[in-house]
């Protein structure tokens, strides 16, 4: 499926890039496990290493199951490609790393994945960038925080943990403004609830490994190119408007338009970071989507049931998911998120730190790991897990503070789920 403008999500998430195999018939995309592919001359050898044509050469750079894979995602967000790797995490360096060079700087929400937090205020100092956080409700702080060194803004558009919607539209037009993309960390939306190229997104990182493939087995991270920012209008990105070098003065966005980002993400980020996404993840995960509209639906149907639920007990002090009316974000959820704010949110205890661990031990249905977006429930206490490296007030201002407890809403039975719930919220104040 190559030209797919009139076909529906149900439709293209089983479809996408998906074509039967030429030399068996096979009508699931193949594990291509192989390592490299057979020129079928010297000439045509040559201009592929020039990226004169499009094909397989190793598969640290391509390979034909990870090219359904990306095909597929781009189709489903709206983009014009896609480059597939290894986990979110190097889907996320990989989306800076043709715009950043030593002095440079990313303006980011201060609500972010703890993971990520840490990852923008100290790895990337290694490579002489810099990070600047924001409260993304402040756009005047967020138009201020960007200066001329600014190359990006990056955000979550449900924001893990707390479920906070990102107002994408407002944050783009200040990215446009600035000439600069804007980055979008849709992992815990997905393309079903939200689409954040419509709203002015540069480009979507997704940490793969969760909703897409939703049944917790591989790691994966992919990124989606808009193709619809002017690489050339100024001299700030001269990795996609100057002459590379590597390949004889090639302009990546003079010779290829809107898909220079993503020719530039394999031909040099796949090439020199060797962040590949193997094929066997990359099968499981097309798997995982041929379902992701059924299972974000029900995920979306068991959360809004549940947060309301968990808002009434005795308990609980607050609940943040976006669907509940009590929520700052529910003014978005129609505007940015239409299918509904998602399976994730996190629950405040009245009884602080030491009523979250008893909650989290005593759980039965639920599964306490440092993932969400699986068709099961998971919980986890982040501040003492995925959030710990962070201090007091990076943990409060991400929403993850010691009396929170993050809940990722899988897609069993919501009265087993409220009953298990119920039983460990007893323990927890006992």
């Amino acid at each position: 499926m190559t030209d797919t403008p009139n076909y529906g999500f149900d439709t293209l998430q089983i479809h996408a890039g998906a074509r039967p195999d030429p030399a068996t018939g096979a009508r699931q995309t193949p594990i291509y496990q192989t390592t490299a592919y057979v020129f079928r001359d010297a000439e045509h050898a040559a201009a592929l290493f020039n990226l004169q044509e499009v094909g397989y050469i190793y598969s640290r750079l391509t390979n034909p199951t990870v090219a359904v894979l990306q095909e597929r995602v781009a189709t489903l967000e709206g983009g014009v490609g896609a480059v597939a790797c290894s986990s979110g995490h190097a889907a996320q360096i990989m989306a800076l790393f043709p715009l950043m060079a030593p002095g440079l700087n990313v303006v980011v929400s201060t609500r972010l994945y703890g993971g990520s937090i840490t990852q923008f205020s100290q790895t990337i100092k290694r490579f002489g960038w810099e990070a600047k956080f924001v409260d993304f409700d402040d756009l005047d702080a967020v138009a201020a925080a960007i200066d001329d060194n600014t190359r990006a803004v990056f955000c979550e558009s449900i924001a893990n943990p707390g479920g906070y919607i990102t107002d994408l539209d407002a944050i783009s037009a200040i990215s446009d403004k600035a000439g600069i993309p804007l980055i979008v960390d849709n992992t815990s939306a997905t393309p079903y609830l939200c689409n954040p190229i419509q709203h002015g997104a540069t480009l979507v990182v997704h940490s793969m490994t969760k909703y897409l493939t939703g049944n917790g087995t591989v790691t994966g991270g992919i990124v989606v190119d808009s193709g619809k920012f002017d690489w050339s209008a100024s001299d700030k990105f001269p990795s996609l408007s100057a002459p590379e070098p590597a390949y004889h003065g090639l302009k990546f966005h003079e010779t290829f338009g809107p898909l220079a980002f993503t020719f530039h993400g394999i031909a040099i980020g796949l090439r020199d970071l060797g962040m590949t996404l193997n094929p066997q993840a990359a099968h499981y995960t097309l798997m995982g989507i041929e379902t992701l509209s059924l299972r974000m639906e029900r995920h979306v149907e068991n959360a809004t049931k549940i947060a309301n639920w968990l808002e009434q007990h005795d308990a609980v002090e607050a609940v943040t998911y976006a669907g509940l009316d009590s929520s700052p974000s529910k003014s978005r959820v129609a505007r940015i998120c239409p299918k509904g704010a998602g399976g994730l949110f996190t629950v405040s205890l009245k009884g602080g730190y030491d009523a979250c661990i008893k909650f989290v031990d005593s759980l039965e249905i639920f599964s306490h790991v440092a993932n969400l977006g699986d068709t099961r429930s998971l919980v986890i206490h982040s501040a003492s897990t995925t959030h710990r490296q962070l201090t007091p007030e990076q943990q409060t201002a991400a929403g993850a503070g010691p009396n929170v407890v993050r809940i990722s809403i899988g897609i069993e039975n919501s009265e087993d789920l409220i009953a298990d719930l119920d039983q460990a919220l007893v323990k927890a104040n006992s």
